[in-house]
Parts: C-alpha cells; sequence; structure tokens
C-alpha cells in the first residue's frame, strides 16, 4: 500500500470512489439483455467469473455465491435449476473440498437474491453456497488468497421446462476471476502517518452525497470505528471483514436512513504494548495517532464537528473508555460492546451519551473483573452511576430474533427518556450469546433502535 503523510492521506478518496461508481454503472449497462440475441442454444460461452463474499454478523467474512457472467442471457423460462447440476469446489490452504450448493439461477448482476423466486433472465449465473461450510471461510488471521481458488463445474445439462436446451455441460472447469464483497468494496484504502512518524493504515467510507457533490455545503457526521484486539494486522482488511462493526454503518439501507463518513482505522503490528493494560487502542503511539488522524480528516472532510461518533469492540470499546476521559468534548456519543477500563477516570464524561453492552458470562473480557487489573463494562457502569449518571439497565438474550431485540432495545430507550437519562446499558443473558459468550456484538450494529439513537446525539 502506498504511504502518503497526514496532510495529502485524505485528499484522493472521493475521486477513487467516483470513478468506481462510474465503472459499476457501465458494467450494469453492459450486462444489460440485448433485445434479439438467442438464449437457448445450449452453447453459451462463460466471459468472467466471481466470487461474492460477505461479512456476517456472527461467522465473519464468508465466501457465499459464485457469479458466472456468461456472453448470452440466461432464460430458463420459468424453469429451476436443480443445485445439483453444479459443482463448486475451494482450494484452500493446501486442500480442496467441495463446498455445497443450495440455488442457481440466472440474475441481471452479480448478486444474490434474498427472494424466495430469486433472479431474472439476464447474463449472470448466480451459485449460492451454504454460509457455513467449514471451507466457507474468506480469511484467516489474515485474507485468505481467493483468486482463482475455486472451481466450478457443470456437470448436468441445464433446460427450459420444455426440454430445450438452456446451458448444456462440457469438458471444462472455470475458476474465478474475481472477488466481489459488496459494501467492503466502497471503502477505500489509505494510510495516515502523524507528526512522530508513526503510520496507521485505514479505510474510509464516503457518503454518496459528498462523492457526487464534494463542494457542498452539506455536513457529514463522522463514525469511527475502533476494532478488536484480534484484527490488529497489516493487511488493511480484516478491520472491515472480521465483524460488521464499520461495514453497517455504511451498508446502503443505513447510508440511505444516515449518510455519514465511515472512518475504520488498522493498529499494525508488531502489536503495540505499553504495559500490562497499554493494550491496542490505550498504547500511547496509537491513540496519538488516532486522535491526530479525526483531527486532520475532520479538517480534510466536510463533517459535522458536533457529531463525531466512536463505536468499538473488545479492547476497541476499552479504547473507548480510555480515551473519552482523554477527549471529553470531542466525541457526541459512543457505543462500547464488551470493553474495560478505568472507572477513577469516568468523572469526566458523565455529560457523554453512552449506549454499552455486554454478555454477563464473557470469558475474555468478564463482565465485572474486566482485563489486566481493569473492570468490565458492569462495574464501570456503576462507576458513572456513582459520578451522577443516571443508568437505565436492561437484561435480555442475545439470540433473540431481531424484531425481538430491537422491541427490547427500544422499552430500555423509552425508560431512558422518561427519566432524562443518557447512558443505557444492556446485559445478555448466560448461555444466550451465540459462537462466543464475547461476541456480545453480533446484534449491536445490526439494531436499528440503537443506531438511531447514536445519530440522535449531538455534542
Amino acid at each position: 500500500m502506498r504511504k502518503i503523510t497526514r496532510r495529502t492521506a485524505l485528499t484522493m478518496a472521493a475521486g477513487t470512489v467516483t470513478a468506481s461508481t462510474v465503472i459499476n454503472a457501465a458494467t450494469a449497462a453492459a450486462d444489460a439483455p440485448a433485445p434479439g440475441r438467442p438464449v437457448a442454444s445450449g452453447a453459451n460461452p462463460v466471459l468472467r467469473t466471481a466470487l461474492i463474499t460477505r461479512v456476517t454478523p456472527r461467522n465473519n467474512w464468508r465466501v457465499t455465491t459464485v457469479a458466472i457472467r456468461y456472453a448470452n442471457p440466461i432464460d430458463t423460462r420459468g424453469g429451476v435449476i436443480p443445485p445439483s447440476a453444479f459443482q463448486v469446489t475451494a482450494a484452500l490452504g493446501g486442500q480442496s473440498a467441495a463446498r455445497t450448493v443450495t440455488r442457481v439461477y440466472p440474475n441481471t448482476v452479480a448478486r444474490a437474491d434474498d427472494l424466495p423466486k430469486a433472479g431474472r433472465p439476464g447474463r449472470y449465473l448466480i451459485i449460492e453456497l451454504d454460509p457455513d461450510d467449514t471451507n466457507g471461510q474468506a480469511s484467516g488471521t489474515d485474507p485468505l488468497p481467493l483468486h482463482r481458488a475455486y472451481t466450478v463445474r457443470q456437470v448436468a445439462d441445464v433446460t427450459a421446462p420444455d426440454g430445450e436446451p438452456v446451458l448444456a455441460t462440457g469438458p471444462l472447469a472455470i475458476q474465478n476471476d474475481d472477488v466481489i464483497t459488496p459494501v467492503v468494496d466502497d471503502f477505500t484504502a489509505g494510510s495516515f502517518t502523524d507528526s512522530t512518524g508513526f503510520q496507521l493504515a485505514f479505510r474510509l467510507y464516503e457518503p454518496e452525497g459528498f462523492v457526487r457533490n464534494p463542494g457542498a455545503a452539506t455536513q457529514y457526521p463522522l463514525v469511527v470505528t475502533l476494532h478488536g484486539g484480534g484484527e490488529v494486522a497489516d493487511n488493511n482488511m480484516t478491520q472491515l471483514t472480521a465483524n460488521r462493526v464499520a461495514v453497517t454503518f455504511a451498508k446502503p439501507e443505513r447510508q440511505r436512513r444516515h449518510p455519514a463518513f465511515v472512518l475504520a482505522p488498522q493498529i499494525p503490528l508488531p502489536r503495540p504494548m505499553d504495559g500490562p493494560d497499554g493494550t491496542d487502542w490505550t498504547d500511547p503511539k496509537v491513540q496519538a495517532a488516532l486522535v491526530e488522524l479525526i483531527d486532520t480528516f475532520t479538517t480534510q472532510r466536510p463533517v459535522n464537528a458536533d457529531r463525531l461518533y466512536l463505536v468499538g469492540l473488545s479492547s476497541g470499546a476499552r479504547g473507548i473508555f480510555n480515551l473519552l476521559p482523554r477527549r471529553p468534548h470531542t466525541f457526541a456519543a459512543a457505543l462500547a460492546t464488551a470493553g474495560w477500563g478505568d472507572p477513577s477516570t469516568l468523572g469526566k464524561i458523565t455529560h457523554i451519551p453512552i449506549w454499552a453492552d455486554h454478555s454477563i458470562d464473557d470469558p475474555v473480557v468478564p463482565y465485572r473483573e474486566g482485563r489486566f487489573g481493569n473492570p468490565g463494562t458492569w462495574t464501570l457502569m456503576n462507576a458513572l452511576e456513582n459520578a451522577g449518571t443516571q443508568i437505565t439497565r436492561g437484561e435480555w438474550a442475545n439470540d433473540l430474533s431481531k424484531a425481538d431485540f430491537e422491541a427490547r432495545s427500544r422499552s430500555l430507550l423509552n425508560r431512558a427518556r422518561r427519566v432524562g437519562g443518557h447512558v443505557l446499558f444492556t446485559s445478555y443473558t448466560p448461555g444466550t450469546t451465540p459462537v462466543n459468550p464475547h461476541f456480545a456484538w453480533a446484534q449491536t450494529y445490526e439494531n436499528d433502535v440503537v443506531i438511531d439513537w447514536l445519530f440522535d446525539q449531538s455534542r
């Protein structure tokens, strides 16, 4: 990745995003069905094959779809393509194993369709894969080398209901040329070198309104996302793909409701450590660079300085509880999940709106005890309360449906509003956080009630 100084780190991103938008529009136009072309000869050359990956709330980054682009449109005339007609094999880490094909259908774009009757006649064949396959991951500690890692073989003819051939089998298998990760691909990559020479990589999402008209007077909120300790790396990717802390703020439906800049820095290796609790975002070098990056960014982009938001999980939440007392008049609000911190400093932030959450049975960052001698969220909320802050508390299961989860959140928020409270604390009942009790954040950023509350806050 090309290194740029703090004065120029943020000046090129808007043009990059704009170019990407133009390319995507041109591609979509090229893929529109052409009138008069034959669609059912059985012979239809493959032009390109892409993997489509997805950042999931709990299973991290997965390969979920193969999209094959053909020369001519595919029309099954209402017929259904059986999943058994295609075999997909993933070769990762020196091992090759089959993926489970769940649905196959044509489409006009390289995108999976969530509707029960998926797709429409078009040049793309969409092959959906079971996201829970053990070899469905797209990354380990670092992103996996996915280009040409997947092989697709058609093993049965595809025909229309009247028996006319649509896609004929052939002797050749195909491999993927591209990897598409929706939303993640909309983040530009850059690096920031602070005044001491310390460098932070970052990914940046810029709202469409700014990209279309960078000179407009509109100001946007800024969401700064602080990743967890597992994403400390030099790849400038896994802070986006290991969980949905940044991606969920950039997804189209969220941006339509809350257009905002989303800044996702990544702490480099070797892992900065300065004392037993100088981990990650509390490391002096890292935190100084982070603050300088935020300050620089707010002067380089039309950011509403009264609407800066901090969002973080695990050691990212530790960073929030450490940074807020040091900059008590910078941020309008914060979301902190599964964090820990120093209770003696929290008297400085009694005025800042915070929504914190934590699994009661978290084994990695214990709910009460925290880590490295600094207590967890439960104890921090007690300290804030002792400092004079009204805390509105709720407890429920972390495996509720989205509707039920949001209903509980809305009820908690209504209680807070009735008493004039601006700090909320959600605890998750033991045994209800899927995968690992530490992963309490899976529903946090998908929760529209919580996100609406965040964007309602102003300094």
